[in-house]
């Protein structure tokens, strides 16, 4: 039911900025928590930011302090924002949706639904 499009990824250099946007539809009865999800070819899937459906959001360690996700429900999206990027941010970001913040951050492979995914890459 839930559909989620991803845009905003592209290439930028170290220290730079991205704001990526994630489209949602299906979420009228806010029972789900959406976030972003970042993989590269051959590694885990890394739980990145979310937000639960209180409201509250949640970031992974590796970019607490640099990224910060936001929701506008009133137009259907969510965003994250992206400073002080490293190399090491380089991956597919997904825009996901679950049952809580939780499971996206901690058990990214639970995450039932997904966007297309979009490339984000750091260097220089």
């Amino acid at each position: 039911q839930v559909q989620l499009v991803e845009s905003g990824g592209g290439s930028v250099q170290p220290g730079g900025s991205l704001r990526l946007s994630c489209a949602f539809s299906g979420n009228t009865d806010g029972r789900y928590s959406l976030g972003w999800i970042r993989q590269v070819a051959g590694n885990e899937r890394e739980g990145v930011a979310a937000i639960d459906r209180d409201g509250s959001a949640s970031y992974s360690d590796s970019v607490k302090g640099r990224f910060t996700v936001s929701q506008d429900n009133t137009e259907n999206t969510q965003y994250l924002q992206m400073n002080s990027l490293k190399p090491e941010d380089t991956a597919i970001y997904y825009c996901t949706a679950a049952s809580s913040a939780w499971l996206i951050l901690q058990r990214p492979d639970r995450v039932p639904h997904w966007g297309q995914g979009t490339q984000v890459t750091v260097s220089s």
